[in-house]
């Protein structure tokens, strides 16, 4: 008790005064204390105020379902010895979210007055210092008790926590047990830290089998292709395999990226998913490829070295057109240069933006994204940045950080760009060329550090001829434009894509050949969101029994069908071009296209095929030629 008394006073007169004997503390608890000072965390803070809907919860458990499923049995296992020492365990995901909450039920019912709940968000930031947050800052086990905890909230809890690695050393969660200071345990860290191994041992295992399963594929493979070259990735994209023709070319094949190893005059002819035999879930993929005529080799870098890790929260796929979004993305992200993303709507330009992001130097900044078209008009400027007190009638007592000031320090993502009227373009301009504002009713000029990105659906460029959008700011944004191609453009991404969305939304499709194909053959006006959309439709619908697919058709929405038998497009289309404005050439290409199509029986792939070109090109030329 006097221990606890000790560290108090010496809570109290740092937070009233910044003042702090360094003998009083451990130095991990010491350093927390000085992160939470610098970003003004709430000492006084008495519960939580981050905490996910259960909608969020769910998309965040599926993000980090392999944690799970690991370590939930490991926690059922102990569950019984954390009830009876008065305890509650929790398995918290990278981002600071708690997943799963479970022990003594009395305890539980004290951890919900401070909202330690299922979903909350349990970092430094959040909530000040405390075991869960510290470890996943400094990478390592650490026990905070009482008052070491630097906000209110947690002074009569005692908890220890964990962080668990994968085999390449990055954190995959944090495991932390937590009781009141009355019934702390010495073996409580003791306790986390074996757990945590247990789980980490179990996460190799299974990774290690799941790496050998492939391996025992790609052996098949070079038994059943020995003539043509191939490599056979695992999810993240790492060759774990590759065919003879490839090691004798590049003898450091084995464990580089899918990206190095383009790079060094490959490219991909023929993509095949590989399942897991356990529970028939991509678990990688073999890639056909073939040398690229005239390339050279590049001596001075060669392919024992390996690029950076670069970060996307999306599904890659492997069309050509969206790895060279990618491949953009990959070399503006290091830069400050502003970012103008162009594409239809639904395509995932929010993603390029995000990657754009966390692949750069701001990636520990904020990352603020803005609807421009969302937001009244009125409003817009209050939005974008803030007011002081008293600024109009109805502001809040304190003021408003704008979106510009809240993105300080990381990078804000202007979205719909070209619905901004003209008078908020000028207010724009002045913020690209000084990188100061002045929020609305203030006089105080505020110094921004920020990298703007910009997106729309629109062409900017028809809106600069038509006098709607200002082109001195059309030219300050579009310093680096980057393109993200329609669904229709990567037919050959959406089994990745089918995949990867019923994986994060627990969505329990049969995804069967027939499905597959009528999915591939679909035009999808609305792109990767309506594919969505689309298997969620699926998933209610197998819930009744098998699904009818004629039923499905007839749905009042967009249905799957065959791309030949989606609607024709409208006169007005401005990328159509009636059969009297074709030159010789494409009048040429329409009668063949239309002979493959009638050849096929309206099979589009066939025609394709036929024609010896891409599916994504005939598609392209479908739309050109209005057929």
């Amino acid at each position: 008790m006097l221990s606890t008394s000790c560290y108090l006073r010496t809570w109290e007169r740092f937070v009233s005064e910044g003042v702090l004997d360094s003998n009083r503390l451990n130095k991990r608890i010491m350093e927390s204390w000085h992160r939470c000072k610098k970003e003004q965390v709430n000492p006084y803070l008495n519960k939580a105020e981050h905490i996910l809907t259960n909608e969020l919860l769910n998309i965040q458990r599926e993000k980090n379902s392999f944690l799970l499923e690991v370590a939930s049995p490991q926690l059922i296992r102990m569950n019984q010895s954390i009830k009876e020492s008065g305890m509650m365990a929790l398995l918290v995901d990278p981002d600071g979210y708690v997943l799963s909450l479970s022990g003594n039920e009395k305890i539980l019912d004290e951890a919900g007055r401070i909202n330690f709940v299922e979903g909350v968000c349990w970092t430094e930031g959040e909530v000040g210092t405390n075991a869960i947050g510290t470890a996943l800052k400094t990478g390592e086990a650490v026990m905070i008790q009482g008052t070491e905890h630097y906000s209110i909230a947690s002074h009569k809890w005692s908890c220890s926590a964990m962080p668990i690695l994968n085999e390449d050393g990055m954190i995959m969660g944090v495991l932390d047990i937590s009781c009141p200071v009355e019934y702390f345990h010495p073996s409580m860290l003791g306790m986390v830290a074996n757990l945590a191994y247990t789980i980490e041992q179990e996460m190799g295992v299974r990774s290690y089998k799941r790496e050998l399963a492939l391996t025992q594929q790609s052996i098949e493979l070079a038994e059943t292709y020995p003539e043509q070259s191939f490599i056979v990735c695992n999810h993240k994209e790492m060759i774990i395999s590759a065919s003879k023709q490839v090691r004798k070319k590049i003898p450091q094949s084995i464990g580089m990226t899918l990206i190095d190893l383009l790079n060094h005059g490959y490219r991909i002819v023929k993509e095949n998913p590989l399942l897991s035999k356990e529970d028939n879930k991509i678990s990688g993929k073999c890639l056909f490829l073939s040398e690229k005529q005239g390339h050279k080799t590049n001596r001075l870098f060669p392919a024992s070295m390996p690029s950076e890790v670069f970060s996307f929260k999306g599904e890659r796929g492997i069309s050509e057109s969206f790895q060279n979004t990618l491949h953009k993305v990959n070399l503006v992200a290091p830069t400050e240069a502003n970012v103008y993303i162009s594409g239809e709507t639904g395509v995932g330009k929010e993603l390029i933006a995000m990657a754009i992001h966390e692949n750069s130097s701001r990636k520990n900044g904020p990352f603020i994204t803005i609807n421009c078209g969302a937001i009244p008009k009125d409003l817009m400027e209050s939005e974008l940045f803030g007011y002081v007190e008293g600024a109009f009638t109805g502001a809040k007592r304190q003021g408003y950080k704008g979106k510009f000031e809240q993105a300080n320090g990381g990078t804000i993502f202007l979205d719909e760009i070209g619905e901004i009227p003209l008078a908020m373009q000028v207010a724009l301009l002045r913020v690209l060329q000084e990188r100061k504002i002045v929020p609305l009713g203030g006089s105080k000029l505020i110094s921004l550090d920020i990298r703007i990105i910009t997106a729309t659906h629109r062409k900017l460029e028809e809106l600069v001829n038509e006098g709607s959008f200002r082109e001195d700011l059309y030219y300050r944004l579009n310093v680096y434009p980057i393109h993200v191609p329609s669904l229709r453009e990567r037919i050959e991404d959406i089994p990745y894509l089918v995949n990867y969305l019923c994986t994060n939304n627990n969505w329990n499709i049969p995804l069967t050949e027939d499905l597959l194909n009528r999915l591939k053959n679909y035009n999808w006006p609305g792109n990767i969101r309506e594919l969505q959309n689309v298997l969620q439709r699926l998933t209610i619908l197998h819930a009744e029994g098998t699904v009818d697919y004629e039923v499905f058709n007839s749905m009042n929405s967009m249905p799957i069908t065959r791309r030949n038998e989606s609607p024709p497009l409208k006169e007005d289309d401005k990328n159509y071009k009636k059969e009297n404005e074709l030159t010789i050439r494409e009048k040429i290409q329409r009668d063949l296209m239309l002979e493959a199509l009638q050849k096929s029986r309206g099979n589009v792939a066939a025609a394709a095929k036929l024609m010896d070109i891409p599916r994504s090109t005939f598609y392209k030329r479908l739309h050109k030629y209005g057929i």
